[in-house]
């Protein structure tokens, strides 16, 4: 199961998953959505079910569950990846912007873990990666909010690493920094802070999604089996400085 999986990192990480074998379900905001993602994994041989899963709802969150362990039997792979940001001045954060950050990034990240971890808990074992953010591990301007929520999904993957290791499930995440996708375009088509991310990032360059999504694939497979509770860094070196 792979959330807002209809473009972006989220896209990429299903459709990696699923050329590594895995069947596919994706957790979209608007079911409608996501029909050539759903398309390009059934070309790979692979099965796929849409589902609707607005991740601030947490009636959607069971009800997309339910429905994809009724219509596959189990869930072995959860990427909690939906995210959102509204960049503005610590001053001039609207509550509006808060309260909605904080329901996709925090409480959506975790009630759809607490209800796969149900069905891994069943299972006896699963994968679950967090996407978390470098913005949780540096400060970022205009940021505040969107970082102090990706700080603590990385800790929230510490917590439900150590209380379900007992269970056989592992939790990780990942920490991407910028990233070449249509959330960021608007701000890496301006040359000015293109260059200014490029300078903070030692191997020079912006990040690609699917150099987010192959490191998912590592923590989704059994080479990774003994890696629970880390947050792998995805920066290009930016938090090494």
């Amino acid at each position: 199961m792979v959330t807002a999986s209809a473009r972006g990192i989220g896209r990429a990480c299903a459709l990696a998953l699923a050329d590594a074998g895995a069947d596919v379900i994706l957790g979209l905001r608007s079911r409608e959505s996501g029909a050539d993602v759903a398309q390009q994994i059934e070309g790979m041989g692979r099965r796929v079910l849409r589902v609707q899963m607005d991740v601030s709802r947490t009636a959607e969150i069971r009800s997309a569950v339910d429905e994809a362990v009724s219509h596959f039997g189990r869930i072995d792979i959860l990427v909690n990846n939906a995210g959102i940001g509204v960049p503005a001045p610590a001053e001039e954060v609207r509550e509006e912007d808060f309260d909605n950050t904080l329901a996709v990034n925090l409480k959506g990240t975790f009630f759809t873990a607490q209800a796969v971890g149900r069905v891994m808990i069943r299972q006896k074992g699963g994968r679950i990666i967090n996407i978390s953010s470098q913005a949780g591990f540096v400060a970022l301007p205009t940021e505040s909010v969107y970082c102090m929520t990706k700080a603590a999904v990385s800790h929230l993957t510490r917590c439900l690493a150590l209380e379900w290791a007992e269970h056989n499930i592992i939790v990780n995440a990942v920490a991407p920094t910028f990233i070449e996708t249509d959330g960021t375009k608007k701000w890496l088509d301006d040359p000015k802070f293109r260059a200014s991310v490029k300078a903070r990032i030692p191997l020079g360059r912006i990040g690609t999604v699917d150099e987010v999504a192959q490191p998912v694939v590592f923590l989704a497979a059994g080479a990774s089996s003994l890696v629970t509770g880390a947050t792998l860094m995805i920066d290009g070196g930016w938090t090494i400085q």
